[in-house]
């Protein structure tokens, strides 16, 4: 267990400067009161009567909280069944609620293919193995998500917020329109991880009509004994995992070291069905921390190893290379704790878990030593009270941060969540061998609650892996307008050697990724322009520049590599609203350093158009040719 005494505070350049901050941080804890919020997480009505599988209290276990949901081979099906269903019937639509879920599975098999186990996925909502291998908890039946009808359209389009990690599912389904096929039909921030699937998975629905999804991540995957089927699903990465095949693509699918993918074809030319961004291999990558039972029942969390330039599953050929952390060094937070009682465990050298509901925060939470891991379970939420972050993590060195959502609080905020400091490029933490990674990481300004915050994720630290993080300005809910949930940018990379993999940047109103960093790397970018700028002149990158680019890489980087990068226009104020570019780089990048990117004009209800691709070159994209890529192959 770590303690005080063990720590070196290396992760600040300063000693005087270093030693007025553990001052002041000690003073906070101590000195402010740790007083309980109200809960914001109540479990979904008709779930009573099953709450019997909630977790277990065990001797020397967690406690998790009512929300996560722990099951066994010993807990009868019915039962299951019941509860899944129960949570399903209420987060199915329940797209701005407060209710956060996790449903665990212990080591062992579920469902069989004469009673198999078929149950959907709702909003907030993470199902998980509780293996240390994919193999131990296999699910034999279908983990679901369909699509969501409104006035008879049915679409996947706004399918956000849940996850599926760490099992193997031998598809056996019911008799239907689903019959021998897995349905994970999603949009963002729906993260497949660390599975094993047996039967054909369907990125998208067809059991109703029109059947469109949105953009999706999968990452240390293995597909067998069937195909994924993409068809509508518009844009998707997929990263370091086998597969047998990959039907086709619509606008932009981009994959990184998978076995098996499509060979590269961009844009798509008969006979290839792509458009494919294919990269053999995947540059550096760390994979998620995971929690598991040993083989003595005890909770532990498993932490990958970096990898470099690699291919497959990290499990595919064997165990995963890293290391375990005994549940012991971990602070498991409720939401009804305050900001000062988490800090206070952080800085007494424990990791963090954030266990499933929504945390109100007058502080922001600290993040003080090298390889700290912070875990959330079933889509917990942090929302600033006070226009402070809500979260900073001060170390440039193995911090592993994963499975959050950042709200945007009623005050504006400069910065949600901030990695590495302003000193960062002086920290001697900062060391490649030893990256830290942001993964499943989603950002939020607006949608639920009235909210701002002039830029989401801002990385200050150097070799920093993002991998799949959605930072959206809501163009649907509550507290939602032009002068209402203002956000300037998504994504400020200042550190050198990031390297991103799925990014989904959508609807800020100024440059949505602004990439300061040398040596960087963004594999995969979904992005829509804002749809509610009320004029031209309020939309101005400078004078005679129209609009803002979606992704700036500035003038003095001198090396940027970017692959299979979208942005799409959707102008909805009826009158012509112009982005003069969709991408903006120094010219002196060395050649073919920016790689298949594309602009889209989405909708013909919509108005004016992104005028070039990138740098004035490309075509534009206007109501004279909606739904119709129009690509770069490579520039300069």
């Amino acid at each position: 267990m770590r303690t005080i005494k063990h720590l070196r505070f290396s992760w600040f350049p300063f000693d005087a400067l270093r030693l007025a901050f553990i001052a002041t941080l000690l003073a906070a804890a101590f000195a402010l009161p740790i007083s309980a919020a109200t809960p914001s997480s109540q479990p979904a009505s008709g779930v009573a009567s099953v709450t019997v599988v909630a977790q277990s209290a065990l001797s020397g276990q967690p406690h998790f909280g009512s929300n996560v949901y722990l099951f066994t081979p010993s807990t009868p099906q019915s039962t299951i069944q019941a509860t899944v269903d129960a949570i399903a019937s209420t987060q199915v639509s329940n797209q701005f609620g407060t209710q956060r879920y996790a449903f665990l599975f212990e080591p062992g098999t579920y469902g069989s293919s004469a009673n198999p186990l078929i149950f959907q996925v709702g909003y907030y909502t993470t199902v998980a193995g509780l293996g240390l291998s994919p193999s131990d908890v296999t699910i034999n039946g279908a983990i679901n998500v369909s699509n969501q009808c409104v006035s008879g359209s049915c679409t996947a389009l706004e399918n956000f917020w849940r996850s599926l990690s760490n099992l193997t599912i031998n598809v056996v389904t019911a008799s239907a329109c689903t019959s021998s096929a897995e349905f994970w039909a999603v949009s963002q921030a729906s993260p497949v991880r660390r599975v094993q699937i047996n039967g054909n998975l369907f990125l998208f629905d067809y059991c109703s009509g029109p059947g469109f999804a949105s953009g999706g991540f999968i990452a240390d995957s293995q597909f067998t004994a069937g195909a994924i089927i993409n068809a509508t699903q518009q844009q998707w990465i997929t990263r370091n995992s086998n597969m047998d095949s990959w039907t086709n693509g619509v606008w932009n699918q981009v994959f990184s070291g998978v076995v098996g993918a499509p060979a590269q074809c961009f844009p798509e030319v008969a006979p290839c069905s792509g458009p494919y961004t294919t990269l053999a291999t995947s540059p550096v990558t760390r994979e998620e921390p995971y929690l598991y039972l040993d083989s003595d029942g005890n909770y532990n969390v498993f932490v990958p190893a970096v990898q470099r330039d690699t291919s497959g599953a990290s499990w595919a050929a064997g165990p995963t290379p890293g290391s375990s952390i005994p549940i012991n060094r971990f602070y498991v937070a409720q939401p009804t704790d305050s900001a000062e009682k988490i800090n206070l465990e952080l800085l007494f050298g424990k990791n963090l878990i954030l266990t499933p509901g929504v945390y109100d925060l007058n502080h922001a939470i600290i993040v003080p030593y090298p390889d700290t891991v912070v875990l959330g379970l079933g889509m917990p939420t942090l929302i600033p009270q006070t226009g402070d972050a809500s979260m900073r993590v001060l170390s440039s060195k193995g911090v592993l941060v994963s499975g959050i959502i950042f709200d945007a609080g009623p005050t504006n905020s400069p910065v949600l969540f901030e990695v590495g400091t302003f000193l960062s490029f002086l920290d001697g933490d900062c060391d490649a061998s030893d990256p830290s990674a942001m993964q499943d990481v989603f950002f939020r300004i607006g949608g639920a609650e009235a909210g701002s915050a002039t830029i989401s994720l801002l990385v200050n630290s150097s070799n920093v892996i993002l991998d799949d993080i959605w930072a959206w300005r809501a163009d649907h809910g509550n507290g939602v307008g032009w002068t209402v949930n203002t956000a300037d940018t998504g994504l400020v990379v200042n550190g050198d050697n990031v390297t991103a993999y799925g990014l989904f940047i959508e609807h800020y109103q100024k440059y949505e990724v602004i990439w300061n960093g040398n040596g960087g790397t963004d594999i995969f970018l979904q992005n829509e322009m804002p749809y509610d700028a009320p004029s031209q002149a309020a939309w101005m990158e400078a004078p005679g520049v129209d609009g803002w680019a979606a992704f700036k890489v500035a003038n003095h980087v001198t090396r940027f590599s970017g692959y299979g990068m979208g942005s799409y226009s959707f102008f909805n104020q009826g009158i012509n609203i112009y982005a003069a570019n969709a991408f903006e780089v120094p010219s002196t990048l060395a050649a073919k350093s920016m790689n298949d990117l594309l602009t889209i004009f989405l909708n013909v209800s919509g108005s004016g158009g992104i005028l070039n691709v990138i740098n004035n070159t490309g075509g534009s994209s206007t109501i004279a040719n909606p739904d119709t890529p129009v690509t770069v192959v490579s520039y300069p």
